[in-house]
């Protein structure tokens, strides 16, 4: 009995260490501008081995391509603005006491060949300086119009909304995260705010 016990959990434990391992975190920004080389003749002579430069992370206003679990599935998200704090739109949307609304406005081009069928605030979370995340509420704020609880973008269409955050006061936003298929997309694009 404890060795077939043992050989199932080993093959859970494969199985999670194989699932985890396809997982990625994309923080390139598309580049938008081709880059500039500098003519040879312009370099200057260095004996010091070159240092590498860090690649750039994505912030706010950054685009980051993003695919999800099934074929042609991919968009060009974009976190346009994050409104921090942000207002309730009525007096029935308040946040509970000790906390405050942020909103993140998305660009969610699709950029591949399948239709995007889903619920955009089930794969957004923001993140904050002590690593704490958050998912979205279904509140609406006054930074502007939110994303319906699900949206369709046909290949080549847009979708622009908000999607609302409910934090505690004292915590400072860090990140934004967002992923296809309702979060369970093996890619994942964050955004570094400022």
């Amino acid at each position: 009995m404890r060795r077939a016990l043992a050989l199932v959990l080993s093959g859970l434990l494969a199985a999670a260490v194989a699932c985890s391992a396809d997982e990625k975190v994309t923080t390139t920004p598309v580049s938008s501008a081709p880059v500039q080389e500098t003519p040879a003749t312009e370099q200057p002579i260095s004996t010091e081995s070159p240092t590498p430069s860090p690649a750039s992370s994505a912030a706010v206003g950054d685009t980051l391509d993003l695919t999800g679990n099934g074929d042609g599935e991919q968009l060009a998200v974009t976190v346009v603005k994050v409104v921090d704090p942000a207002g309730a739109k009525n007096e029935f949307s308040t946040p509970e006491a000790g906390t405050r609304f942020v909103a993140v406005q998305f660009r969610l081009k699709n950029t591949g060949t399948a239709v995007y069928d889903d619920s955009p605030s089930n794969g957004a979370k923001v993140v904050d300086t002590q690593g704490q995340q958050f998912d979205a509420t279904i509140e609406d704020t006054t930074a502007g119009p939110s994303f319906p609880g699900s949206v369709t973008v046909a290949s080549g269409d847009t979708g622009l909304g908000f999607i609302t955050f409910e934090v505690p006061t004292a915590s400072k936003i860090a990140k934004v995260q967002f992923a296809l298929n309702s979060g369970f997309s093996g890619n994942t694009g964050q955004w570094n705010v400022p």
